[in-house]
C-alpha cells in the first residue's frame, strides 16, 4: 500500500478545490454511535422497512426521466463489520485498470438475470469481489434505490458481519480492501463540500478519511456515487437513532 492510495489525479482534484467542511454549516447533523442492537431495531422499525429512494445531495444536474428509466439494475453491500471497540465498514478500492480507477466503493455490481434478489446481487458481488463468505453476513434490510449518472439504479444493502473471516481481492477488479470506522459515516464532521474552481454551478460532497484511523486504507476518500448512499444511510439512522 502506498502512502496515499487515492488516485492521484482525484486527490488534486479535491486538493485544488474549494472545501466547506459540512460540520461548520447548517447541514451539520449529530453524531451517531450505531452498534448491532440499534442497527437491527432500525431495519426491523417501519421507517427500517419501508424505504424511500435516496436523494442525490450533489449540486448537479439531475438524472432525467428518461435515464431513470433505462437504468440498469445493481447492488451494493454496506457490510458493517462487528469489530472491538467499535464497527467498522468494509470499502474497496476499484482496480487501476477498470472504470473509476482508484475510487473507493462498497462492494457490488450490477444485477446478474439469476440473481433472485437485490439482496442476492450484494451478497453474490461481494462474494466474487473480496471472497466475503455469506455465511458470516446477517442482513438487516436495505435502503432506498439510488439512480446515478453512470446510468445505474443500485440498491444498498446493509448487513452485519460477524468475524472471524478472510478476504481476498478479484485479480484485475480490486487494488485494495479497507475497514473504516462505521461512526466516521455518521458524523457530519467528516464530510466537505468542494467546488471545482473552473465549475462554480456544481458542489460535490466528498468524504476525506486521512485521520480515520483505517485497516487498509488510510486517506481514502469516498466521492460520487458512494459519498451519495453513505449520507443516505446516515439520514436513514438518523430517523431512528438518537445521537
Amino acid at each position: 500500500m502506498t502512502a496515499d492510495p487515492v488516485d492521484p489525479k482525484l486527490r488534486q482534484r479535491f486538493e485544488e478545490a474549494e472545501k466547506i467542511r459540512i460540520g461548520e454549516t447548517s447541514l451539520a447533523r449529530p453524531a451517531l454511535r450505531p452498534d448491532a442492537a440499534s442497527l437491527r431495531a432500525h431495519f426491523e422499525s417501519m421507517i427500517g422497512r419501508s424505504p424511500s429512494e435516496l436523494e442525490n445531495p450533489h449540486v448537479e444536474p439531475r438524472v432525467t426521466d428518461t435515464d431513470r428509466a433505462k437504468a440498469v439494475p445493481a447492488s451494493v453491500l454496506l457490510a458493517i463489520v462487528l469489530r472491538d471497540p467499535e464497527p467498522t465498514i468494509l470499502l474497496t478500492q476499484r482496480h487501476h485498470g477498470i472504470s473509476f480507477p482508484g475510487h473507493w466503493v462498497f462492494p457490488g455490481g450490477r444485477a446478474d438475470p439469476r440473481d433472485a434478489s437485490p439482496i442476492e446481487t450484494a451478497l453474490r458481488e461481494a462474494e466474487e469481489e473480496i471472497g466475503l463468505d455469506r455465511g458470516r453476513v446477517e442482513v438487516l434490510g436495505r435502503l432506498g434505490d439510488y439512480v446515478s449518472h453512470s446510468g445505474f439504479r443500485v440498491v444498498p444493502t446493509v448487513a452485519l458481519v460477524h468475524p472471524p473471516f478472510e478476504l481476498t481481492p478479484q485479480p484485475g477488479e480490486v487494488e485494495a480492501i479497507a475497514e473504516v470506522p462505521l461512526s466516521r459515516l455518521v458524523d457530519s464532521s467528516s464530510y466537505f463540500l468542494f467546488r471545482f474552481p473552473t465549475r462554480k454551478d456544481r458542489a460535490h460532497f466528498a468524504m476525506d478519511m486521512h485521520d480515520a484511523g483505517t485497516s487498509g486504507g488510510d486517506g481514502l476518500m469516498l466521492t460520487g456515487v458512494t459519498v451519495s448512499i453513505a449520507i443516505g444511510f446516515y439520514a436513514e439512522l438518523l430517523k431512528t437513532h438518537v445521537a
